[in-house]
């Protein structure tokens, strides 16, 4: 089955690609997983919006029908808001038996990624990367997201992982697969809601050109035998989001904990855990969250600009040019 037989491209969105201008990858299990009715719909909306305003075009995965779909619309965007955690959350071992059974999918950072690349999508958008789960050297509860950064290359704009995760061990992780990790307008790893994890980045980026001559040299032509993958781009959350350190520590313990006595483990544990800080946080942690991936979306949306700029002039332009 050929390509073209699998997978919708919306027409915004292969007009753009087909000529050269911007368009930045968005995920859909944000959507269905990361946050509750109608917060959920409402920020994929104002994600898109933000995209737009800054030049690029959005383009949110998800599976529906037995199709691969790159870019929604408005009636899909709600549809996966209303049925939520009944949608299946698909990662790339899933993607294959999702299609074949016709259900309705929605993509995680690794399966977005895919997408992304099938489409010739270079710049994605997301809240926090998945990672190295705490206890994983028991468990071996490691994301899918870091293996698929280190084999598909695609720029991850993200506010670092996921604070319910080892960041220490996803780093190291990272390091392993030759994924490099910039920190956007920082020397630190950001913690998702918080700005700082107190680890350091591989490089620090300040403009966005900066970011998309990195790009462009790492998916130069000249080094497509090298196989090079993909790249972090660690945007910390806005300081006027930022939760207290104290407060999303305490608040990450106690999910933890009840997870550990439920006995929830792998895809259902993210969902969960968020779900159970946004409670204990007083729904704080849901305004941050939702700041941050539009921050995110803002950010990218600059870089695949400025990289499709470079595109235009090739390789060895690009990699001349100063900001």
């Amino acid at each position: 089955m050929s390509l073209e037989n699998l997978i919708d491209v919306q027409e915004d969105v292969a007009q753009a690609l087909a000529a050269g201008r911007p368009v930045v990858a968005l995920e859909s299990t944000i959507i269905s997983h990361g946050m509750p009715y109608p917060q959920n719909v409402q920020t994929a909306q104002a994600v898109q919006a933000d995209v737009r305003a800054a030049g690029a075009v959005p383009a949110t995965m998800a599976l529906m029908d037995g199709r691969l779909k790159v870019g929604l619309s408005d009636e899909q965007v709600e549809r996966l808001g209303l049925e939520g955690q009944a949608v299946v959350k698909v990662s790339r071992r899933d993607l294959a038996r999702v299609l074949a059974s016709g259900a309705t999918g929605a993509t995680t950072v690794a399966a977005t990624m895919m997408l992304a690349a099938l489409a010739g999508i270079r710049v994605f958008a997301t809240g926090g990367i998945g990672g190295v789960h705490r206890g994983a050297p028991q468990s071996f509860d490691i994301s899918a997201d870091l293996q698929e950064l280190a084999r598909t290359p695609v720029l991850v704009v993200c506010a670092g992982a996921k604070s319910i995760l080892d960041l220490p061990l996803t780093l190291e992780y990272l390091e392993t697969q030759g994924v490099p990790v910039l920190g956007y307008q920082t020397d630190r790893f950001p913690a998702f809601f918080t700005r700082d994890s107190g680890l350091v980045v591989d490089a620090r980026m300040d403009t966005p050109e900066q970011v998309a001559r990195v790009m462009t040299m790492q998916w130069a032509p000249g080094l497509s035998a090298l196989r090079m993958g993909g790249i972090v781009l660690a945007n910390p959350i806005p300081a006027a989001q930022a939760m207290p350190q104290a407060a999303i520590d305490a608040a990450v313990a106690q999910a933890l904990a009840e997870a550990q006595a439920q006995g929830i483990v792998g895809k259902a544990a993210t969902p969960f855990l968020l779900a159970r800080v946004n409670a204990l946080t007083g729904g704080h942690s849901l305004s941050s969250n939702v700041a941050l991936v539009r921050h995110n979306a803002h950010v990218a949306a600059q870089v695949a600009v400025c990289f499709s700029r470079f595109c235009a002039v090739g390789p060895a332009a690009a990699g001349g040019a100063q900001p």
